[in-house]
């Protein structure tokens, strides 16, 4: 009677342990989970079925059917490409707007300046630049190709400008001569020694070109940036990554467990797997982003670009002045070493004086420069320079936080509350075979750390090609910022400055004086008028002439004023 009892007892317990085990065992939950994510699955079991047709997760008791798994699969390569884009949104977009932003707003700078350059000179110089404008037209035109990538050395470009306006000034001067492109020729040997403009080319072409090479290049580099985080955030994941994914994100799903996350340690290795070709990526990247924070601050300093473009206008009228206030010398020396022009007739030299000294010919004021309801287009790029200041600074800001991006972002996607459980929950999340702690250590960054990769199969010996492409853009995008910020063009590194150093720059390493500090400028001398009377139009310039000389000295008075 006692071994009955005993009996019966003993399968009462079993018969209870059994009705427990089955209920643990039910998938109801996970048919509520499923649906909840936008799963329509067309059969999920009502109770665990065996799991041998399962392919990626474990094939004991399941609530999965194959169709189940192979819909996990598909959606766990759309959430990972999902949590990449994700993740570098802010990255990708940074660079995209900014890029933008400067670049517009270098562009509105040169043609605001080169219209304001035109307004100035008409209201100053009148006909004679009218009929000169081209030589201006051309300077902005290279200097707007050089920003946008074209192949132009500036020192070559800007030396040839002001050998052109030479020609240009030293025949309106001598009216009274003919002169032949031979003679202009020979005029152009001697530029060097004559310096006609004193000493504003070599300083206006330091300033110009050292801001022109920092602006071209750091916008270059925005674009660079943007096309590698576009093309690495977009790189397809491999078979095994995505079988790592789902058995990390979905196979609890199939152990009647859908609640639970993954641990923190088993969704770094999971995506450390994946993301071993972006890791290698980083070292380039950092030494990239430390290049464009330097040329960031070649846009706060003195050689910004705005800062030598706004009064380029000023610069070329007092190299004009310093002409008109040597011309006689400058003739002089010129004849000496080219020879006397022929002389001209009559009537092409009363239409020289008045050609060149018309009554529009007067100094410029400031005051005067003219104005719309709004001011003038460069006081508005004034105030759009001002927020940029803004956006160097805030660039430079956020460049610094996407240092160690493509490394971080295992870390960023394996976050709390957005796939993991957190380090709070080390007994209580998911390992990849049930819930409790996950013992393996997380592995370092990079492709050839992966070997041992517990939860995805990594090849280190085959790197990925596209990675490998964005290394060597990056790297050679960061050689040229880096000649940049020592003024150098690496176009052009076999040209020389009268400075030391190579390159289109200026030829400093580290600051160059700045023009017009009191130090090194040229002083223009005082001329006083001579006030014999009027100039006869009608009478022939024949050299040494009275009328030429008076009216020279006339202008440079009226423009000197302008600079007291």
């Amino acid at each position: 009677m006692l071994r009955l009892e005993t009996i019966i007892c003993t399968f009462s317990v079993l018969s209870v342990a059994a009705r427990a085990e089955f209920k643990a065992r039910n998938c109801s939950e996970v048919r509520e989970a499923s649906i909840a994510k936008g799963f329509g699955f067309s059969h999920v079991p009502h109770q665990e079925i065996p799991g041998t047709h399962l392919r990626v997760c474990l094939q004991g008791n399941t609530c999965c059917t194959e169709e189940m798994e192979d819909r996990f699969g598909q959606q766990s390569k759309q959430d990972f490409e999902n949590l990449v884009d994700e993740m570098s949104h802010t990255l990708r977009s940074t660079f995209v707007s900014r890029h933008k932003r400067f670049d517009e707003f270098f562009l509105e700078l040169l043609e605001n300046t080169e219209r304001s350059l035109n307004d100035m000179f008409m209201r100053t110089y009148g006909k004679p630049y009218m009929q000169n404008a081209e030589v201006f037209e051309n300077l902005f035109a290279e200097l707007k190709r050089y920003y946008t990538g074209g192949n132009v050395n500036l020192e070559e470009m800007l030396n040839d400008f002001w050998s052109r306006l030479l020609e240009r000034m030293f025949t309106l001067l001598n009216s009274q001569y003919v002169i032949t492109e031979d003679y202009l020729e020979c005029i152009s040997k001697y530029t060097d020694q004559l310096k006609p403009f004193g000493d504003v080319p070599r300083k206006l072409k330091a300033q110009v070109t050292r801001a022109f090479i920092a602006a071209r290049t750091f916008v270059q580099g925005l674009s660079v940036g943007r096309e590698v985080a576009q093309r690495v955030s977009k790189v397809s994941s491999t078979p095994a990554c995505i079988r790592a994914v789902t058995k990390m994100l979905y196979c609890p799903f199939c152990q009647s467990m859908p609640g639970v996350k993954p641990c923190k340690n088993y969704c770094l290795n999971v995506m450390k797997g994946c993301l071993a070709n972006q890791a290698d990526l980083d070292p380039e990247w950092n030494q990239y982003i430390d290049a464009m924070l330097l040329v960031a601050q070649r846009l706060e300093g003195p050689f910004n670009i705005e800062s030598v473009m706004e009064p380029i206008d000023v610069k070329i009228s007092e190299a004009i002045m310093i002409m008109q206030d040597n011309s006689a010398q400058v003739s002089y020396r010129v004849f000496q070493g080219c020879g006397q022009p022929k002389p001209a007739g009559i009537t092409r030299s009363a239409r020289g004086v008045s050609d060149v000294f018309n009554a529009r010919f007067r100094p410029y004021s400031p005051e005067e420069r003219p104005t719309t309801a709004t001011g003038t287009s460069l006081d508005r790029l004034r105030i759009v320079w001002n927020a940029m200041q803004h956006s160097v600074v805030d660039i430079k800001e956020k460049l610094k936080d996407f240092k160690k991006f493509w490394s971080n972002l295992p870390e960023a996607m394996c976050v709390e509350d957005r796939v993991t459980a957190g380090n709070a929950s080390e007994e209580e999340c998911w390992n990849g075979h049930t819930k409790g702690r996950y013992f393996p250590e997380v592995q370092k960054d990079g492709l050839t750390n992966q070997v041992n990769n517990p939860e995805v199969g990594v090849d280190i010996t085959r790197p990925d090609t596209l990675i490998r492409q964005q290394i060597m853009a990056l790297r050679v995008m960061t050689n040229k910022l880096k000649n940049a910020y020592n003024g150098n063009d690496i176009y052009f590194q076999d040209s020389s400055d009268e400075g030391s150093g190579s390159g289109s720059g200026s030829g400093c390493t580290e600051v160059c004086p700045t023009y017009m500090d009191g130090t090194a400028a040229t002083e223009i001398p005082v001329v006083r008028a001579d006030r014999s009377g009027p100039v006869d139009n009608s009478a022939p310039l024949c050299a040494p002439s009275v009328a030429l000389p008076t009216m020279l000295a006339l202008s440079a008075l009226a423009l000197q004023r302008q600079w007291r």
